[in-house]
């Protein structure tokens, strides 16, 4: 679960902020704020994991809350203002909701937040059997061992799990690889990422994977090729 708080000094959007954060099943709602001042000393002894922020606030705004936090959440802005898209930016946001907002956008801003909750623990090395990607406007749950191969898009990815059908999801391969275990999942193709255990046969230019799927092995990846040949998987 991904903790969180919701800061907006006006009653009608700080509830449906709070509504909308109850509907998505990945996200924890600590507590509400309706200024910058109570929520930038409650941060100060309860850090969470994200933060929605309002700008225009009384006394101290979003941004200022925002420079003044010496650690700092994942952080999605939600204002009226179109103009201070570019300085939010600049303070590294995840993302940024114009008023009013719908679920749909709401929902998109969250499971950004949520992919990005699970890079940071995947680098940490707190690796779970599964991983949850965005597909459809819902999350999608897939068994990291299931996982055949993953091909990279120009804006998206498409997944393949075994005996199941692509799952696409609008996150670069980079992204994805880096959710993924490395001793079992081989970049071999800059479009391709595969499973190491699904392996049944190698060529110069191609692996086979379960199923009779063939991709194409890049020279550019030759020590992957060669990590390979050295370390067969089981089949």
């Amino acid at each position: 679960m991904i903790s969180c708080i919701a800061i907006d000094d006006e009653k009608y959007a700080l509830d449906l902020l709070i509504d909308n954060i109850r509907r998505a099943p990945f996200l924890e709602l600590k507590e509400t704020f309706r200024n910058g001042v109570d929520a930038l000393h409650y941060l100060e002894k309860n850090p969470v994991d994200l933060a929605f922020l309002d700008i225009q606030m009384p006394v101290l705004n979003g941004l200022q809350m925002l420079r003044k936090l010496q650690v700092r959440p994942m952080i999605v802005i939600v204002s009226a203002f179109k103009s201070y898209a570019l300085e939010s930016f600049e303070l590294d946001v995840l993302d940024y909701l114009l008023k009013p907002v719908s679920y749909e956008r709401f929902l998109r801003a969250a499971n950004k937040a949520n992919d990005y909750f699970q890079l940071k623990h995947a680098k940490n090395g707190q690796r779970n059997d599964y991983i949850f990607v965005n597909a459809d406007y819902r999350l999608v749950k897939i068994n990291i061992d299931k996982i055949l191969y993953i091909e990279g898009m120009k804006d998206y990815v498409k997944i393949f799990p075994e005996n199941s059908k692509a799952i696409v999801t609008k996150l670069s391969l980079k992204t994805v690889e880096e959710m993924l275990p490395d001793e079992h999942f081989i970049r071999v193709h800059k479009s391709y990422i595969i499973n190491s255990q699904k392996v049944i046969s190698l060529q110069k230019k191609k692996v086979q994977l379960n199923g009779d799927i063939i991709i194409p092995l890049s020279s550019n990846y030759r020590s992957a090729y060669n990590q390979l040949i050295e370390s067969p998987a089981e089949s």
